[in-house]
Order: structure tokens, then sequence, then C-alpha cells
């Protein structure tokens, strides 16, 4: 039987994702422009699935909010937030004797990856299945791994599950947290001893229900899960660089489905502009004299590109942004109602209503509602060349990507010749004032100011013999 019906998990915390989820539910952080869940859901609709439950909890009208205007969606509220097996169950009153799928809600993926897991499901008449991704740079210690055994069934081969480890110190596939269930899951989530027990001596686990220790069971019972591995790229949002990789992955694939340029009514190019490459041109958005474009330019509605701006690399811009005066953008994400003016350069992601009015050096995440002092400069090469560390619910890691950018929540602002030196994050509703150096992370609802110390003494003519 085919999937039609799909669970979306969008209760939890994200407290390591600061300094974006003190304030917002992670599964809304914006990805291109759009709340994580909401392109997850609409995956999920463009793949088949015509019903779709959502389990809400921390936050949770900020999910409701995101997903307010899409049809055949029901809510249900995990009140206790103790765990993803919990928060499946808490939703299966709405699913019918029927194979589902679950998915994180903080994926960021391709939906060929949703399709291709409901196919070989369907294809093998498998009792569960679960999405894996080989691990690159990534410490296997981050993530849920699972062993993977390919077997040659009537001339076609066909890879299963024979283990989950949680947090190993070594392993290949990571667990992606996209799952199809048959209805004889069910038991198997019920039995979940609330914590996972395959983790390595010393693992720690914390006392929360996970799926994954559901889908050991299953498999020490020899029930068939089978184990369908990504293409393209997929982003697991979990902390703050993984924001900045799942925007610049997601716009190069975008950019790479646009073949031709897409100039909307009403919107103009300039003949003294200079276009290498694609442009995507939403309603009235206009590129003016003497900007230079270089790379797949993706822009929505009622925009203002003029006077000297300089793009370069795959760019993808909201609506009603002025992005002007001889600026340098490079590979981004420009959020909406954004000013990128005189001399700033720009590479990364600006949440919406982020203003660079006027010289400034920018790179990583920028929150909404930030405001940039001129001359503000994040710094993004260390002198040993090396990646800083960041401090991560009480752990040191190295990030694999974007170690050196800037992460700035929301409603921010800097003061003129503030320095952010690499790597650095600074909490929502903080201020970092004129003239700082800014070598340590700032909490949030914090404003930082630079001491300074004046010598004050006789000076004048006499000085010189006179």
């Amino acid at each position: 039987m085919k999937i039609k019906t799909a669970i979306v998990l969008a209760a939890g915390f994200g407290r390591k994702v600061w300094p974006y989820g003190e304030f917002r539910q992670k599964c809304t952080i914006p990805i291109a422009n759009t709340p994580i869940v909401r392109r997850v859901v609409e995956n999920l609709i463009e793949v088949g699935c015509d019903r779709i439950v959502v389990v809400v909890g921390h936050y949770a009208q900020q999910v409701r909010g995101a997903l307010a205007d899409i049809p055949n969606i029901t809510f249900v509220t995990q009140h206790r937030i103790d765990g993803t097996a919990s928060a499946v169950l808490s939703a299966l009153e709405y699913v019918e004797n029927e194979p589902y799928l679950v998915i994180y809600g903080d994926i960021v993926t391709i939906p060929d990856n949703l399709r291709n897991m409901m196919r070989d499901f369907y294809t093998h008449n498998a009792e569960a299945a679960a999405l894996v991704q080989p691990l690159g740079n990534e410490d296997a210690s981050d993530w849920l791994c699972g062993s993977l055994d390919t077997k040659a069934v009537e001339g076609n081969s066909v890879t299963k599950l024979t283990g989950i480890e949680g947090h190993p110190r070594g392993g290949s596939y990571r667990l992606c947290g996209v799952y199809a269930f048959g209805p004889t899951a069910t038991s198997y989530l019920l039995r979940n001893p609330g914590v996972v027990t395959r983790v390595p001596v010393g693992g720690m686990p914390p006392p929360e229900s996970e799926i994954a220790q559901s889908v050991q069971l299953m498999v020490e019972d020899d029930r068939e899960v089978l184990a369908v591995q990504t293409e393209g790229f997929l982003v697991d949002v979990d902390k703050p660089w993984h924001v900045l990789e799942a925007n610049n992955r997601l716009v190069d694939y975008l950019a790479t489905q646009v073949t031709e340029d897409q100039i909307a009514a009403g919107a103009k190019i300039s003949d003294a502009a200079e276009i290498n490459g694609h442009v995507v041109l939403g309603k009235n958005s206009v590129i003016g004299p003497r900007v230079v474009v270089n790379g797949t330019l993706i822009a929505g509605a009622n925009n203002n590109i003029t006077n000297g701006a300089i793009l370069h690399g795959n760019i993808f811009v909201g609506d009603q942004c002025r992005i002007s005066d001889y600026c340098d953008v490079g590979s981004s994400v420009v959020g909406n109602r954004c000013i990128i003016g005189h001399g700033a350069e720009m590479a990364g992601v600006l949440f919406d209503k982020v203003y660079l009015y006027h010289y400034c050096e920018m790179s990583g995440v920028f929150g909404c509602a930030t405001d940039i002092g001129a001359a503000t400069v994040c710094g993004t090469l260390r002198f040993d060349d090396g990646d800083t560390p960041m401090r991560v619910e009480g752990r040191y890691e190295v990030p694999p990507y974007g170690a050196n950018a800037t992460y700035m929540g929301d409603y921010t602002r800097t003061g003129v010749n503030a320095i952010i030196m690499p790597g650095r994050r600074i909490g929502s509703y903080s201020v970092v004032g004129p003239g700082v150096i800014l070598y340590d992370d700032v909490p949030s609802k914090t404003m930082i100011m630079a001491k300074q110390e004046l010598v004050s003494k006789p000076w004048g003519p006499e000085r010189y013999g006179w």
C-alpha cells in the first residue's frame, strides 16, 4: 500500500542551534526565506502525501502560523516533550491502519529523497524503512548511526538496516530522521524503553524516547527494515552552522534548476547592466545600470538592484529589497525587506529586514531585523589559519562547515567600527557597541560596550620652543 499520510515532528526545544532556537521554534528557521517545516510539508505534498499530521510543542504557535494556509493539516500537541517516539505515538490516533511516513521538521533536503524512500518501502513491501546518509567529514559521535547489509534479492540489491548505535566513536552511515512505518511498528514504538540502549560504553544517552531505538527493537525481532541512501544533499539543522550550510546547499540546488532567464511582468533589466549567468526576476523588480551579475540570481518581487551593485555566485533574494551603490554580495540568501547599501560586503544569510546601510564586511548568518553599524567587520580568517571551536550545550566542537562565520540572533545591532572575531555568536536582543573588538560570544539580551581610557595633558606652542 502506498504512503498517503505523513507525521511531521516539530515540537522540540532546539537548544543546540543557539542563537536561533532561544526565541523561535527551530523548525521555523528560514531556509531560502521559507520556514524549514513549511518546506518539509510542501515537499511531502509534492511526493503524494495528502494527509499530514504535525506534532507541536515548544513555541507551537510559530509552527501553526507557518503552515496555517496549507489545507489538510492536523496539529497535535506533545504536552511532555520527552522524545521522538512519544511524539509519533501522540499522533497515531489520526493515522488509520495503514503505512505512514515520519519526518523530523528540521530536515532540509530535496523531494527525491522522500520519493525514493516511499518507492522502496512500497516496492519491497517492507515493515519499516530508514533514510541514511554516508558520513563525510562529520564526526559519527554527533549522530545516531546505523549499520547496513546489502544482499541480492531476485536479481536486485536490497540494503537493510542491521542495527543502530547512538553517537558511536565510529560509523559510516547516520540516520537522517526520516522513516516509513507499517502498522506493525506501533507495538515497537510502545515498547520503546525511553532511552537509547545501543550506545558505546560511557555513551551517556539522555532519558528520552528516540525512534531509532524502536527501529532497533524491530531489527532484533528480525523485522525487515530497509535502509535507503540519500541522493544530493540533506542537512539536519541541529546547530548554528547547519543554518548556513542548509541555505547554501539549497540555493546551489535551486540554481541548477534554472536553465534560462525568467523575467516576470513589470520586471526590468537595464541595458547598462552586465549579466553573466541566468536571472529569475520577480514582478516589478529592477536590475539597474552598472550592476554586475556573475552567477545565478533568483530574486522575488519589488526589488531594486541598482547603481553598481556587484553580485557573484548563486544568490537568492526575497521581496522588497534594495541592493545598491557598489555593494558586493557573494553567494548569499537575502531575506525580505533587506537593505545592502553603499560599499557593504556580504556573504551568507540575512533573515528578513536586515540593514547593511553603509560600508561593512559581513559573513555568516544574521537574524531578523538586525541593524549593522557602519564599518562593522566580521573576521573570517585566524592568524593560525585554523577553525574556531564552538561550545554547544557544554561541549566544544569544531564545525565542519562555517566554523569562522559570525552567527547573530534576531533583533540585534552593532555600533560603528565594531570588530567581530571569527566564529563568534551573538544572542538575540543584544547590542555590540561602537569600537568593540568582540572575542567572546554574547548572551541574549546583553549590551557590550567598550570602555575607553583617555589621557589628558598640557600641549601647545611652548612644546616646540616658542
